[in-house]
Formats: structure tokens, sequence, C-alpha cells
């Protein structure tokens, strides 16, 4: 690459030759999508990217409502919910939608190797009616089932047993399967072509069931992924694409100040925090003083989780790191997630004259050595979070080794427990506090899903019993109160060390319209692209 007179790299011409009709949606963000199989990846671009061609039975509204998708309506019935699915349906290889798509599609959310049983907490299975009808069969009526469900996205039975795609692909394990590669939904989009780290290409269907209320009128949609920031930003302002789903937050002062560029913000529904290993008594990849691997975990040890808990600076994280594009918490969920509260979300006192002398009290008082796992291209400056929290924490006698890595290697890395600390970025997809309590907090669980991305392993017996009385729980007023319990339990107990909400900038080609989500989503069905 050569560089441009303004300072900013330039684009190799041969992966940004897509066109330059109006009809055409050119985006960006710093990793690539990672695989199409619906329950293979639960991460958020990759929802993004699947929601444009695979569809559930409900959806979120511009509001975050649900509204009916493949379902037209529903019904609680005694054993859960009935559904009457969307006649004259079809996938973009021609087949229609049945009952039994629903069905394969909810038991293979089920399996095993499903990186989506978190949303399915609640179901115990789907039984078919008949051809367009089908209950899905729950432990109760839980309010959020539904919201649940907006993630269960439906392929193809047929489709799946043709090409081998019946059980979901092993992406921890890096499977690589057809269904990663290749797609066939009912919705907005057909995806036409996958290069993987370079390219991916989008195109409409025209036969999609909602096509009158298609709000959108990019025809084409191109996806690259652009690790480099200042690079991302040179295209926006050259006009190689139209939008980037991740600016660089010292970069959006001057985007904001371009004529031809706007930038939306507001609120994610997520929230960064460190993971420690509490589950092994020897952690791979902590070393005492003298640099000797240590033969005891001293994350298991609540006064050394409270030492570096205190000992960050939230404040100077916010306004330095984040450019203020952040808010400190020490919750764990976003305070636009239903059963935040103020006191489980209350930000501990910055003190390091109390984290020294916790650690003195646990017998660290010469400190260790811990390697902390980080993405470089998933979350708003991710790695230069963790390098701020290793500064931080070597001025209580913590030595920190940052392994920075792309998301493609962190996830398998962190997911499959190899890890002695992680950052974690956790949106509540469900506007929800149980998904995330249930996927960072319970005892990991293979076979139910809990704890699916509890990286550190943390397991709480009264945790383990909040969430079991949440999960039976129907009374809404009563539910938000144990969802508060839970996240205080979480705070007091040091079990994460929570550091900021996201805010999330999105920025833009100013003839771009389009929905600034806080869930972080872009919805391709919904960018309209004004003419020059």
């Amino acid at each position: 690459m050569s560089a441009l007179k303004n300072g900013s790299v330039a684009l190799l011409v041969s992966a940004l030759a897509f066109g330059t009709s109006a009809a055409t949606f050119s985006w960006t963000s710093a990793g690539d999508i990672l695989t199409f199989d619906i329950h293979a990846q639960n991460e958020n671009l990759n929802s993004a990217a699947c929601q444009a061609v695979y569809e559930s039975l409900v959806r979120w509204t511009r509001d975050m409502k649900v509204e009916p998708s493949l379902a037209v309506s529903w019904r609680r019935v005694p054993d859960g919910f009935e559904f009457k699915l969307r006649p004259g349906v079809r996938f973009h290889e021609g087949e229609p939608l049945t009952a039994d798509d629903v069905v394969f599609s909810y038991e293979r959310a089920l399996s095993a190797k499903s990186q989506f049983k978190s949303h399915t907490t609640g179901i115990t299975g789907v039984k078919k009616i008949d051809d367009m009808t089908v209950v899905v069969l729950t432990k109760n009526g839980s309010p959020v089932l539904l919201n649940q469900m907006v993630d269960l996205r439906i392929m193809s039975k047929s489709w799946a047993q043709k090409h081998g795609a019946l059980e979901v692909q092993d992406f921890i394990n890096k499977q690589e399967a057809y269904a990663a590669r290749h797609a066939n939904g009912t919705g907005p989009f057909k995806l036409k072509s996958r290069e993987v780290d370079v390219k991916t290409v989008f195109e409409e269907n025209t036969d999609w069931w909602d096509q009158k209320n298609r709000v959108g009128n990019a025809t084409e949609v191109v996806y690259m992924p652009i690790k480099s920031a200042a690079t991302r930003t040179a295209a926006l302002l050259s006009g190689q694409v139209d939008f980037v789903l991740d600016p660089a937050t010292q970069d959006l002062k001057r985007l904001a100040a371009e004529p031809h560029v706007k930038v939306l913000d507001g609120p994610e529904n997520r929230a960064l925090m460190v993971s420690l290993d509490q589950y092994r008594d020897s952690s791979p990849y902590i070393w005492d003083a003298r640099g000797a691997k240590m033969t005891v975990n001293p994350f298991k040890d609540r006064r050394v989780r409270e030492a570096m808990n205190i000992a960050v600076n939230r404040t100077g994280l916010v306004r330095g790191v984040m450019r203020g594009s952040a808010v400190a918490t020490g919750s764990i969920v976003a305070s636009n997630v239903n059963g935040w509260t103020r006191q489980a979300a209350a930000v501990p006192p910055y003190d390091l004259k109390r984290a020294k002398e916790l650690l003195r009290q646990a017998g660290y008082a010469d400190g260790f050595t811990f390697s902390i796992d980080c993405p470089n291209n998933r979350w708003i400056n991710d790695e230069n979070v963790c390098k701020a929290l290793a500064g931080m924490w070597a001025k209580i006698g913590l030595k920190v080794n940052i392994n920075a890595m792309p998301r493609a290697q962190f996830f398998p890395k962190v997911l499959t427990f190899d890890s002695s600390a992680g950052l974690v970025g956790w949106g509540a997809s469900t506007f929800d506090a149980l998904y995330p309590l249930q996927s960072l907090s319970a005892t990991f669980d293979k076979k139910s899903g809990n704890g699916i991305s509890n990286i550190g392993r943390v397991s709480n017996a009264k945790m383990d019993e909040l969430l079991a009385k949440i999960r039976a729980e129907e009374n809404p007023n009563r539910r938000n109160e144990l969802l508060g319990e839970a996240l205080l339990l979480d705070h007091d107990e040091v079990l994460h060390i929570p550091l900021h909400e996201q805010t999330i900038p999105w920025a833009m080609n100013a003839r771009i319209d389009t929905v600034h989500r806080p869930d972080n989503r872009l919805r391709l069905d919904w960018v309209r692209i004004k003419e020059k």
C-alpha cells in the first residue's frame, strides 16, 4: 500500500472494484463476518449479516418492539406458544416455508453444538400441528420468550439435508462447513458471493414476502472488512465506502465536520468487562513475581478481584481511551436493559492504596504476572482498553501481558476456556438481563447452554439459585426484583470487572439514511441511498 497525500492509507483498488451505482451500498468494519451458519456463532456483526438473509418467527420494529415476521400471529397455549406461519413464503432457492423447517431449526438451535442455546432458555422443544402451525413448547410464559425468538432464525430442512448441514458447524474448533459460506434464507437479501476476509456481496431478494413494505432501496450490498481505522476513515472520506460501522473515536469530530459525511450515535445495549479465571486451582497464564508458573490461582480470591476492580480508573478510561464515547459502569448490563439497577451499576471508587492493601492481605504484596486475551477488531478501541488496564494494574504491582488477536482467533480461544483473563463485550440482544446473566455468570453446563460465554468459569451457588427463580417467574415485577438481586450479587462478589457501556457511533455518506439501533445491528433493508 502507498500513503495518500492526506496521510491516510490507500485501499487496494482491486478490493474496492464493486461499482458506484446508487443502488449499491458498501459498508465496512474492522473484522469479517465469521460464518453464515445461523447457529454456529452468537456474535453481533455475524448476527447482523445473517439477519439480512435469514428470518425468524418474530422481529424487532424500529422502536424495538416485537412484531410478526415468518409467523403472522401467536397465542399462549397450555404447553407453550402456538404460531401460525405466514403463507406463501419461499426460501431463496424456491422451497416453501413449512412447519417442518421451523421444527428442524429450533431443534438445531437446541442441539449440543449450537451457540444460541442461551436464546432457547425456557424452550423445551417444538411440535408440528399442521403444515402451517407449530407450538414452541415452553416451561412457562416468561415475558422475554418472544424477545429470545428474534434471534432464532429459520433454515430450510431440505436444503440442510441436501448440503450436509443438518448439524451446526463447530466454529470454535474451526470446522469447515457448507452452511458457513453458503446461505438459503427467506430474507430481504440473498448471499451472492463470499470471499473470507476480502468481500461479501448480497443481492436484493425481489421475491421477498415483505417486498411491498421494503424501506430501503439498495439492490446490492457489499461488505468488506478493513482492519485499519485510518483506512476505514479514508475510504469513507473518499467515497469508496458508504458506511463505517465502527469509526475510530479520535476521528469523529473530523468526520462530523465533513459536509458529505454524517455521524449518528446512541447508547448500545452492551457493557465491556474483564472476565477472570475463577475455576482452575492453577490457571495456565499466571506467573509469580519471580517468573515461575503459579501453582495457585489468585483470581479465586475475592480480595484480588476487588483489588483489580478498584485499581481501574474508569473515568480516565472513558475520557482517554474512549474519547468520551462511553459511560463508566459497575454492571455487566447496560442501563437500557431490563433489570438494570442503579445500585448494581455503582462504579467502585478508584483507590490504589486500598487495592495494594487487599493484595497484601491475600499474600501477593510482590504482585504477579498474567496474560489477558483481547480482540483487536471487535469492540471500540478494544486492544487499547487492554493496554490502559495493563498500565493501571501495574500501579498495584501486577504485570500484564497483552495477547491481542483478530476476533476470528479470539472467540475460539476464550470459548474453549484457554484463557486466564479476557476482555468481554456483551450486548443483551433480548434487552433483558437474564440473557447476559445466564451466559456470563451461570455455572457452565454444556447441555443446557448455561454459562456458554462464561470464559472465567464463574460458579456461584447463590447466582445459580437466583437464575433458576428468574427463569420460572412470570410476574414481571417480581422477576425484575430477582434480576436486580442477581446483578448486585455479580457486582458485590466481583464475579466480573465491568468497565463501561459503549456509545455507538455510525459514520456514513450524507446520502445514506438508516435507523441507528441500540443493538448496533445495521438493517440492510432499511438503508436508503439518495440520488447524487
